[in-house]
């Protein structure tokens, strides 16, 4: 079993990781040199594959970098850290399941969570899951305030 220091910053470093990853997704989604267009507009503005792999359009891209700017400034405190991995786990889970029905894997026309988009959310939500849930519950009780105090 790991210390619980090396736990703390183990959690912490997910979420600057994850931060940093979807940062840089998003605003790759903006630069058109990154972003394959196709010939259907049927989507919103914006739409592409971002590296002719992953569908994306405009508030796809302002998602990544909202969520991006939210797993760095996480990083700062543990307590943050844990809250983000948890909350992302379960937003990109949901994604995911939402990514597999064909009513649903546009979110209702506004992004795209279908095709490559499901396994990568799977990933990283499976990552942000060990460390938000799994991970965070073998620190030692007192290290952290992430539990509410009575």
């Amino acid at each position: 079993m790991q210390s619980s220091t090396s736990s703390n910053l183990s959690i912490r470093y997910t979420a600057l990781s994850l931060g940093v990853l979807f940062l840089l997704l998003g605003l790759a989604g903006y630069v058109p040199t990154f972003v394959a267009t196709s010939g259907n507009p049927t989507y919103t503005p914006g739409y592409g594959h971002l590296f002719s792999i992953f569908p994306t359009n405009y508030f796809h891209n302002a998602i990544g970098i909202l969520v991006g700017t939210w797993g760095i400034a996480a990083f700062t405190s543990l307590t943050g850290s844990i809250v983000f991995n948890r909350i992302f786990a379960i937003l990109y889970g949901s994604a995911v399941i939402l990514g597999l029905f064909p009513l649903t894997n546009t979110l209702f026309g506004l992004t795209p969570l279908y095709g490559n988009n499901i396994w990568l959310n799977a990933i990283v939500a499976a990552i942000a899951f060990y460390y938000g849930f799994i991970k965070s519950a073998e620190i030692a009780p007192g290290s952290t305030t992430a539990q509410p105090s009575v």
